[in-house]
């Protein structure tokens, strides 16, 4: 069937996000005088288990004492409330090739879409810093991690994405950095590119229908070339 839409995953894959994640978490617990420190070593690891709120459970569980689940959600409030404070002080870029790709597919009539595990707040953040406009005003369909029951590598934010599209997974393409990502998108039937990012290098991506080293086009597969 003829492709429709783009579903894009946000962290990692619009732009590298992660250090701003770290450094608003750190900030956080300092603010909090919580004695968690989270350094690239831990982050790479914690980045396992998706979602902000499950990271810090899954963290307070590891060491066996910590802030409780409503304790957590508060803290989780506050860090994205930092997080945008941290973008919108400049230094976050979109990666390279992904505004141009979004140009592009928008020239030859497909719809744009997000499915991501953050929250809808962090997809504004980012989208205000990048595009100087909310979410809304970019994409045609956002589906939010704080909107579906299970998260990522659960498919149902790539469901939900889908559903608000009005659109069969074979009529779209999903955009992913990570393996959570790509199993979230093939559990929903979706044919998935990846473009591993830095906290994503190093892992296994052999189920993607694509694999490339960046969103410029000369590296994208001829699906992804449009003519505008």
């Amino acid at each position: 069937m003829m492709l429709a839409a783009l579903i894009f995953d946000v962290d990692g894959t619009l732009a590298e996000t992660e250090e701003a994640h770290r450094a608003a978490f750190n900030r956080c617990f300092l603010e909090a005088g919580l004695d968690w420190h989270w350094s690239q070593a831990d982050y790479a690891k914690l980045l396992k288990v998706t979602g902000g709120k499950e990271r810090m459970q899954h963290h307070r569980d590891a060491c066996g004492s910590g802030p409780c689940d409503d304790q957590i959600a508060a803290l989780h409030r506050r860090k994205t409330a930092i997080y945008g404070d941290i973008i919108h002080g400049g230094g976050l870029a979109l990666r390279p090739g992904i505004d141009a790709l979004m140009g592009s597919a928008r020239a030859a009539g497909l719809k744009l879409a997000v499915a991501t595990t953050t929250s809808r707040a962090n997809v504004d953040a980012l989208t205000r810093a990048c595009w100087g406009r909310d979410a809304a005003h970019v994409f045609d369909v956002i589906a939010a991690g704080d909107e579906v029951p299970r998260k990522k590598p659960a498919p149902d934010v790539y469901d939900l994405a889908l559903s608000r599209l009005g659109l069969p997974p074979d009529q779209c393409i999903a955009l992913e950095d990570s393996r959570n990502g790509l199993v979230s998108a093939k559990g929903a039937g979706l044919r998935v590119l990846v473009v591993p990012a830095t906290y994503t290098q190093d892992e296994t991506h052999d189920e993607a229908d694509w694999q490339a080293r960046s969103y410029n086009a000369a590296d994208l597969p001829a699906d992804l070339r449009f003519a505008g």
